[in-house]
C-alpha cells in the first residue's frame, strides 16, 4: 500500500499579472504560495478557483515559470 501525498498542489486561475496562474500547495491544513524565493504561508482558506495539480504538473509549472528547483523543494 502506498502512502498518500503529504503535499497537494493547486494552480490559481490566470490573471493579467500571472497568465499561467500561481502555484499553491496544501500541507496538512496550511496553504502556501510559491514565490521565486520560496514558499509563503497564506493560511488555511483555499481560493475557490484553484485547480488541483499532480506533483509532475507542479514541477512542469515551475520549469515553465523559471522557478528555482530549490525553492520548490523547500516545503
Amino acid at each position: 500500500m502506498t502512502r498518500p501525498e503529504s503535499v497537494h498542489y493547486l494552480r490559481t486561475e490566470p490573471t493579467m499579472a500571472f497568465p499561467d496562474g500561481r502555484l499553491l500547495a496544501r500541507k496538512q491544513r496550511e496553504l502556501y504560495l510559491l514565490a521565486p524565493d520560496g514558499w509563503t504561508r497564506l493560511g488555511v482558506d483555499r481560493p475557490v478557483d484553484a485547480k488541483p495539480l499532480t506533483r509532475q504538473e507542479a514541477e512542469d509549472w515551475c520549469e515553465r515559470e523559471g522557478i528555482d528547483w530549490q525553492a520548490f523543494e523547500g516545503l
